[in-house]
């Protein structure tokens, strides 16, 4: 949509919440935009807000609407105003965007127009000097740096900071004015009504007159059609309050004319085109007599709405005007229904009458009366009842002819009337006018009469000086705030041209560079191909081994200092490591960099020839946006996207909503400061599960940068949350795969987030002992999978079966860890973004979907050594997200959790009693080993120690 375009009917589009306000307060306000077109075309009061992420100016209805109406593109837009004439009040500013597209917005004060302007100047400077044009151009949703929380929004590789221009901000800083907003800027403006455009007090002079000259040149016409009195349809009127008594009078003159149109229902309001009662979807306006006599009676200060004055009673009157017209449509459908019952009495009891009659005719005369005379009486009976039926149409017809002339003088009477009140409108205007006349030929005189030393011409004369002279200060005044604010808005589009500028200089060198490297590349294939045309059979080196020698060199090549022209796209190709914070490519072995350099490789081409990332962005970005003034509830919609993958820049947020939607219950029942209490317990007392927690801390992820060395940031924060809950769960302390768990919340979550994130994990997702000592939750889940296995991918279970290869081996770690260290990251936190919103299920969807990704290609093997060896490691060379996704959630539907709940029941029951046996039978052979003698010495190494 571009800038300033508008359709006050619905959304202009959908970007469905609300940005996340950044470390200082929110830029919101109230503002009026000039919309419309032709006569229609004014000014309307919205609600803005300005979204960070993409440096839009949203637009709404009012603050609690959910949708926008539209938005402005700041950061390519440039903003001026112009100096008003001399007693106007300077609020109306321009902000020009792309394409042509200008949006005139006007503030209630002088005051709040400076203040928006220096901010969206503010916002644009930050916008454009700290986001990539490049990036911004090839990812659709831009993230400031302080969007994302946790470990990973460090080192955001898509931003790319711009030096800042030192001269540049000195000047921006000299010419900034200093202004502080008032009560219509800012979150606490949502809480108050929205401004009015005009109001009783604000109607100069040539404001009436205007008013009156349109008026009375609309009354000229001949044409009724064209006869609508200005008074009543300009929004100036339509936002004068009127008293209580003006109101009653007001409402006392509806009734009576709805009691004299009763019969003809919205006769009076639709058969003449002067509407002076009322006016649709609005408070009833009062008479212009009504107005000018309760503005001679009430002092200036009534005349502004305040709480329980004037407003109050208009709202008042409102509500009880339209309660009344709902029981007066009521009142008129009830005597509808009432006269059709009535009728239908009517017909009944003529017809119980005509059959009574005929039974008694049938039964006293039937008896020795001729066939032909009985067949005559019937007929009589029937041409009776006809003319009965025929008398009874005159009557209702006479009725209805009676109703209508009755009708008809109703409506010659309120056209008499309505004729009465026209009359008393013109002669309204007469007076008005004679009072201006009046009032101008006072201050005539006034001017003109020489009495008292004020009113002399000399001193007159030195008012007038005074007078202009005033004017010209305040002219002077604000024709210097006006060219300060032009130049610096000009001092930063140049500062902003030149840094376009200078990214395109540095873009055509890395152009020319990477042009150039291409072509030795394509000159080394070229040598290579054309040597492998003739291959020679000899020991000696030929040019095509020395050729493949220098491209396995280049490929394996570190980035060094002597190397400037690599340390541009090499991290953009295989960097060391991913957005995560995992390595991508092993330090030691030569042969396994290679192989990790080509996945990682595929994984890039992968999120380069896909455009749906891009649309799943903006599908993203179009749902926060429409967030802007509610919060996130459960949907279809956003289920559909959490599948789909959270972004990157928004995986903070949602993960924190979706934490705090399972917990809710749990945080609401804790005192503030709830974790920093379980933690200083852990800390201070004594704890069984630290040390465990220690010797784990470096295992958890050591392929990560933020937790492979003691000193990384992410170590602390992983010992602080695995204590904090090894105080609150005593009966689980510690487990491993607890570590990993919070390892990876912490990359996008801040501890305290983390710790809620491990308590749904554990108390709310999964099963109770499924992270105890017995795993015992762990080991029914994976029976419950060996019976999804054989019910959705039965010929894969069936060849595991042949070759009785127990793949359990392999999934019971995805289940305990949520599959990390199991596949590629880009996959690990799609699945990860569904787990936290969806629960459990998703893990039987994934782990399923890995072994229908590969199934044909475990049918091929043919031995268990090798299905096992392909089964630890062929996740690993899973990478279409997208394909694997589709599987999880399309191909084996339908997969509802119930069925999973009955089978961990089922299990449950089963496990137990195997493990009740298993222990009676250790209890028993411990028993005899102690009887006998010659069992004595089979005692395991842990008894010894224990």
């Amino acid at each position: 949509m571009p800038a300033g375009s508008e359709g006050d009917g619905g959304p202009a589009e959908q970007p469905q919440q609300q940005p996340q306000p950044g470390p200082g307060p929110r830029l919101c306000g109230y503002l009026q935009k000039l919309s419309g077109k032709g006569p229609l075309r004014g000014f309307r009061s919205r609600w803005f807000v300005f979204d960070p992420r993409r440096c839009y100016l949203y637009y709404f209805k009012g603050p609690q609407e959910p949708l926008p109406l539209g938005h402005i593109d700041i950061a390519s837009a440039c903003f001026s105003y112009h100096q008003p004439e001399a007693g106007d009040e300077p609020s109306a500013f321009e902000v020009h965007g792309p394409g042509g597209a200008v949006a005139v917005l006007k503030a209630a004060t002088r005051q709040d127009m400076t203040y928006w302007l220096q901010e969206l100047q503010q916002k644009r400077w930050e916008y454009c000097n700290n986001l990539d044009a490049a990036k911004r151009d090839s990812r659709t949703s831009p993230t400031p740096s302080d969007s994302a929380k946790g470990l990973v929004a460090k080192d955001n590789p898509d931003l790319s900071i711009l030096s800042q221009n030192a001269s540049a901000e000195r000047a921006r800083n000299i010419l900034a004015v200093e202004t502080s907003p008032t009560d219509l800027v800012g979150e606490q403006a949502a809480s108050q009504p929205a401004p009015v455009q005009a109001s009783a007090l604000n109607f100069s002079l040539k404001q009436w007159s205007t008013e009156i000259k349109n008026s009375m040149s609309s009354l000229r016409k001949g044409n009724n059609d064209n006869r609508r009195s200005v008074f009543y349809t300009t929004e100036e009127w339509e936002l004068l309050d009127p008293t209580p008594k003006d109101l009653e009078d007001s409402m006392a003159l509806e009734e009576k004319r709805k009691h004299l149109a009763e019969g003809s229902k919205g006769l009076a309001g639709s058969a003449f085109p002067f509407d002076f009662g009322r006016a649709p979807h609005k408070a009833k306006r009062p008479l212009l007599r009504d107005v000018m006599g309760s503005g001679k009676q009430r002092p200036s200060s009534d005349s502004s709405p305040t709480e329980g004055g004037p407003g109050s009673a208009n709202r008042l009157g409102s509500e009880l005007q339209l309660k009344y017209q709902s029981q007066q449509e009521e009142l008129e459908k009830l005597k509808k229904d009432l006269l059709s019952q009535k009728e239908l009495v009517r017909l009944l009891q003529q017809t119980v009458r005509s059959s009574q009659y005929d039974k008694y005719f049938a039964s006293r005369l039937c008896e020795g009366v001729p066939k032909d005379k009985l067949e005559l009486l019937h007929q009589k009976d029937d041409q009776i009842l006809g003319l009965n039926n025929q008398l009874e149409k005159l009557n209702l017809e006479k009725d209805s002819l009676q109703q209508e002339v009755k009708n008809l003088k109703c409506k010659v009477g309120e056209l008499n009337e309505q004729l009465g009140m026209l009359m008393e409108t013109i002669q309204a205007k007469d007076e008005v006018i004679m009072k201006l006349s009046r009032q101008l030929s006072e201050c005539e005189d006034s001017s003109s009469s020489p009495s008292g030393a004020v009113n002399s011409p000399t001193a007159t004369s030195a008012n007038k000086d005074l007078q202009e002279l005033d004017r010209l200060k305040d002219n002077l005044q604000g024709y210097k705030t006006q060219n300060k604010f032009l130049n610096k808005e000009i001092l930063e589009l140049s500062a902003l041209r030149r840094n376009a500028e200078a990214r395109e200089r540095e873009w055509q060198a890395k152009y020319t560079s990477l042009e150039a490297k291409l072509c030795q590349i394509e000159s080394k294939y070229l040598i290579l191909l054309q040597e492998m045309k003739t291959p020679v059979c000899s020991e000696e080196q030929n040019p095509a081994r020395e050729v493949i020698t220098q491209l396995l060199e280049d490929a394996l090549k570190a980035e060094t200092s002597e190397q400037p022209e690599q340390a541009f796209f090499k991290p953009h190709l295989v960097s060391e490591y991913d957005i995560y914070g995992f390595q991508t490519v092993p330090e030691d072995d030569e042969e396994e960099k290679l192989v990790a350099k080509s996945r990682a490789l595929d994984l890039r081409s992968l999120s380069l020839s896909e455009n749906r990332e891009i649309s799943a962005g903006v599908k993203w970005e179009n749902y926060l946006a429409s967030t802007l003034t509610r919060e996130m509830v459960r949907s279809v919609e956003l289920k559909n996207l959490i599948r789909s993958g959270i972004p990157h820049e928004h995986r903070s947020r949602v993960w924190k909503w979706c934490v705090n939607l399972h917990v809710k219950k749990f945080k609401d029942s804790t005192v503030p400061g709830y974790f920093q209490t379980l933690l200083q317990n852990a800390l201070e007392k004594q704890n069984p599960a630290s040390k465990q927690i220690e010797l784990d801390l470096l295992r958890t992820l050591p392929n990560n940068k933020h937790y492979s060395s003691p000193t990384s940031e992410g170590i602390q924060k992983l010992r602080n949350v695995l204590l904090a809950f090894s105080w609150r769960n005593p009966d689980i302390g510690y487990c491993q795969g607890l570590n990993r768990l919070v390892a990876i919340a912490l990359l996008y979550l801040e501890q305290e987030d983390a710790f809620w994130c491990l308590v749904t994990i554990v108390e709310v997702f999964m099963p109770r002992d499924y992270y105890t000592k017995t795993l015992l939750g762990s080991q029914v889940d994976q029976r419950v999978f060996k019976d999804l296995m054989c019910e959705k991918l039965p010929r894969l279970h069936a060849h595991f079966e042949q070759y009785k290869v127990d793949y359990t081996l392999i999934t019971f770690n995805w289940f305990l860890v949520v599959f990390v260290d199991s596949v590629v990251s880009d996959i690990l936190f799609k699945i990860w973004d569904s787990f936290l919103y969806e629960g459990p299920k998703v893990i039987f969807r994934f782990a399923l979907a890995l072994f229908k990704y590969q199934e044909e290609e475990i049918l091929k093997l043919q031995d268990s050594m090798s299905i096992f060896k392909y089964l630890r490691y062929f996740t690993r060379n899973i990478l279409d997200a997208r394909k694997l996704t589709a599987i999880a959630f399309g191909d084996l539907n339908p997969f509802p959790l119930r069925q999973i709940r009955n089978r961990r029941t089922y299990h449950l029951e089963k496990v137990r009693l195997e493990l009740t046996e298993l222990e009676a039978m250790r209890e028993d052979f411990l028993r005899e080993r102690d009887t006998c003698v010659e069992k004595r010495d089979l005692i395991s190494d842990d008894e010894e120690d224990s």
